[in-house]
């Protein structure tokens, strides 16, 4: 079987030094410290690819003009069904730009310009077409905060306050469970009469919990908002963004409450109001409350080809260099619900890793080699 050797590997868990990778097709099976076949590559540094749990790549697209973006749909403010793998082109360069930075994994969601935009899309970066791209689904996109109220323009009936935008929510959370009430209580004869189309079906399982509602949210008082929401329904939920948040006992709750944070992105612009209390700062209550995060790149509010910079502010904070790479790996494949194949190189997880040509937080290296799902996707001698 083939390998990999490298003088040091952060497998996603521990640091592991002078040892090889060893492959069996798309998957791996150890780490040796003796070659086992065929050495393919001979690299510094080795790590698990990363895996980007928040983006709108190839939605929003490098060179269209911006009237072609597609995040967000404007025809109503709830659109359940919506996919953006429909709206996924491949074609888009910063797939390319993406992939030679080692992210090979995006988690595409909707906009947050509706209440409900519509479900995800986990996608791997690298492939031909956007049918083979599909690897899961992972929640629905909610949007709480200035956002939903700031498209009065668009169609459909719009709020324009925050309240308005949890009441409509809570109308239509509502309509459902009183429709299911009514299924559950009628005899045999009149429940043939119900029928449930695929928008309420959908609205069900996120109410009873098998269906994660992605609550873009940047503000505390915004967080509060949506933990009302969670006490009310029992929710489940992903606290998305939550950069503005600069009040501990916040992230405390979130902790206590099981509710993790896809957080991010940290160096974005504060180009809203809402954005204003916005700092790389308010990581530091983050990371002391203990609650489970990951650290997405908004992609293209930052590019998902730089997720990588972002840990830097969490060096600075205090991480080691291995629990800042596990962020982009162990954990974020964790909050898109593929931590059984992606995130560490372990035996039996997919061979999907990047050979470094120096220590990754040194700007002057860079990707020598990646690999996804076994299959060597560029070197130094061409392109992906």
């Amino acid at each position: 079987m083939p390998c990999i050797k490298a003088e040091t590997i952060y497998t996603g868990k521990e640091v592991i030094r002078d040892a090889y990778l060893v492959l069996d097709r798309e998957r791996i099976t150890e780490i040796s410290e003796q070659a086992q076949g065929e050495v393919l590559e001979d690299c510094r540094v080795l790590t698990p690819a990363f895996v980007d749990p928040h983006s709108h790549i190839g939605l929003v697209r490098s060179g269209d003009p911006a009237a072609e973006a597609e995040s967000n749909d404007k025809q109503d403010p709830f659109l359940v069904l919506a996919d953006p793998l429909d709206s996924l082109q491949m074609d888009d360069p910063a797939l390319n730009e993406a992939v030679r930075s080692g992210v090979l994994y995006s988690c595409l969601l909707p906009g947050s310009g509706n209440i409900l935009g519509g479900g995800s899309a986990v996608i791997r970066n690298y492939a031909p077409d956007s049918s083979q791209a599909l690897v899961a689904r992972a929640g629905l996109k909610a949007a709480f905060g200035y956002n939903p109220m700031s498209t009065t323009s668009w169609s459909g009936t719009r709020p324009t306050t925050r309240m308005g935008a949890l009441a409509q929510l809570r109308g239509k959370l509502d309509d459902a469970a009183r429709k299911q009430k009514r299924y559950n209580e009628a005899d045999e004869a009149k429940k043939g009469e119900i029928s449930f189309t695929l928008e309420e079906e959908t609205l069900l399982r996120v109410l009873e919990g098998s269906l994660t509602l992605r609550a873009h949210v940047h503000k505390a008082d915004d967080v509060c908002a949506l933990i009302r929401l969670v006490r009310e329904h029992g929710l489940r939920v992903s606290v998305e963004h939550a950069l503005a948040v600069d009040r501990p006992h916040i992230f405390r709750e979130l902790r206590d409450l099981g509710i993790p944070v896809c957080y991010g992105p940290l160096d974005a612009f504060a180009y809203k109001t809402e954005l204003r209390r916005e700092s790389w700062h308010n990581a530091r209550h983050l990371l002391d409350s203990g609650a489970r995060f990951g650290l997405m790149s908004d992609h293209p509010v930052t590019l998902a080809g730089q997720l990588l910079l972002q840990t830097r502010w969490f060096l600075r904070l205090g991480l080691s260099r291995q629990e800042a790479l596990e962020i982009l790996s162990r954990q974020n494949a964790w909050l898109v619900g593929l931590e059984d194949v992606l995130g560490t190189l372990e035996p039996g997880k997919w061979a999907s890793f990047i050979c470094w040509n120096g220590d990754p937080f040194d700007l002057a290296s860079y990707p020598a080699a990646v690999y996804g799902e076994g299959e060597r996707l560029f070197g130094p001698e061409g392109e992906p």
